[in-house]
């Protein structure tokens, strides 16, 4: 895989910034100065402070198409056991954890939304929590998106890989369709789920009456792709159920380069990656959810692909390798820049 990447650092700079008008346009105030090493030719990493409000996104090159990591921004949270590995004692859960020089104590969650530019489509996966996870620190793609050089409404494409909450929260802003001119794909299992008032009154409820919020007023506008299809040429799905009743994943190619989004197959790079048969409370079905670890992730490895994956750490891309019980995060690093 021959990748190419220079990575550029935007900082807060004062009048005189670097960057290209439009690329700040819409953002007040924001300041930023370049950094760069030489290295390859094709992709930012950019970091736009707005006062204390911060955003951060990276761009790489696959093949002909511009793929965009945006972060929406990150939470902390305590006692990891209570999350991951809930089938096991805590102890473990800490052993694995301080053997990865992670604390025992709590862990911070990101959440990364991504753009594909295609060419002819600029396909969006994922709208992070919206303007209901700003007061948090959260909610930062309109932003990220602006950082990256697209306008919402140049988006063609809404790609919702489920429909958890921090997957669908920036579908919409003040009440109306953040992205005008999109059509939106997603499973139709996965709707057909949330949608259904039998949900009244179960642990899904509150993902529900989100669903009549944010996704059904857009119904019109949705299509619905099935394990194997495509959503424009080069990006096609594939089911990955578990997480969600019809979580799926997506499989980017372009000019005999691949790359697979995976959503949240893996919710944690260590807990969920090496330890795949540990249940984890956020998945729904969690046998289901196991076996689509152990079937992505082998194939990932396998064919040492590079994925992304909604709650790795930023930049969220990388690549795994088969280990003892499951599976070793490997950071990209300058894969891309050669």
């Amino acid at each position: 895989m021959a990748f190419q990447l220079k990575r550029r650092t935007l900082f807060a700079a004062g009048a005189g910034a670097l960057a290209a008008p439009s690329l700040l346009a819409g953002i007040a105030g924001a300041q930023e100065t370049a950094e760069k090493d030489g290295m390859g030719k094709s992709a930012d990493f950019r970091t736009l402070k707005l006062g204390s409000f911060k955003v951060t996104v990276i761009t790489l090159k696959l093949g002909s198409f511009k793929v965009t990591v945006i972060s929406d921004g990150t939470r902390a949270a305590d006692k990891p056991h209570e999350i991951f590995g809930t089938d096991q004692p805590a102890e473990s859960v800490s052993k694995l954890l301080e053997q990865n020089f992670l604390p025992t104590s709590g862990f911070v969650n990101g959440f990364s939304p991504v753009l594909v530019d295609t060419g002819s489509e600029v396909v969006l996966f994922d709208t992070g929590l919206g303007e209901g996870g700003r007061e948090a620190g959260t909610g930062k793609l309109a932003e990220g998106l602006k950082a990256a050089g697209y306008a919402p409404e140049q988006v063609t494409v809404v790609v919702i890989t489920h429909m958890h909450g921090d997957h669908i929260g920036g579908l919409t802003e003040g009440g109306k369709p953040a992205f005008a001119n999109a059509r939106y794909v997603t499973g139709q299992v996965e709707y057909d789920f949330w949608k259904d008032g039998a949900r009244v009154g179960t642990p899904a409820e509150n993902g529900h009456k989100a669903v009549l919020a944010k996704v059904v007023p857009l119904a019109e506008k949705i299509t619905f792709v099935a394990d194997g299809g495509d959503v424009v040429p080069g990006i096609s799905a594939m089911a990955a159920f578990g997480h969600s009743p019809g979580h799926m994943i997506y499989r980017l190619e372009s000019d005999g380069k691949a790359m697979i989004l995976t959503a949240d197959t893996a919710n944690h790079y260590v807990l969920s990656l090496q330890r795949p048969d540990w249940e984890v409370r956020f998945d729904m079905d969690k046998p289901a959810a196991s076996a689509s670890r152990k079937k992505v992730f082998d194939m990932i490895a396998t064919d040492r692909l590079p994925f992304i994956g909604y709650h790795m750490p930023f930049p969220s891309v990388g690549f795994v390798e088969s280990q003892d019980q499951g599976y070793r995060f490997v950071p990209a690093s300058y894969q891309f820049d050669i």
